[in-house]
């Protein structure tokens, strides 16, 4: 099953960008497509594969940052720009 996966990170701290772009630098360097807009980025493929490396992603920036907050939303379907069906 394709998916749409919605991340925005919320590091709770005053140096919030440096995690931040750490963290969605790791997105990009991924097999999976990967969007980008102000306040999320989204991350599509398949179901299994994507929650994986998000999941695998998310604890890594949880060992490194002790007070920070992940908002997700996945949607049943690729809903990228690049998927000629959308």
């Amino acid at each position: 099953m394709k998916v749409s996966v919605d991340i925005s990170m919320y590091p709770l701290h005053k140096d919030f960008e440096t995690p931040i772009i750490a963290f969605i630098k790791k997105l990009r360097n991924s097999k999976f497509h990967v969007e980008e807009n102000g306040i999320s980025t989204q991350v599509f493929g398949e179901y299994l594969e994507v929650m994986e490396f998000v999941n695998s992603n998310m604890h890594a920036a949880l060992l490194e940052e002790k007070n920070c907050v992940f908002c997700l939303k996945i949607i049943t379907e690729d809903r990228s720009k690049h998927d000629p069906s959308y």
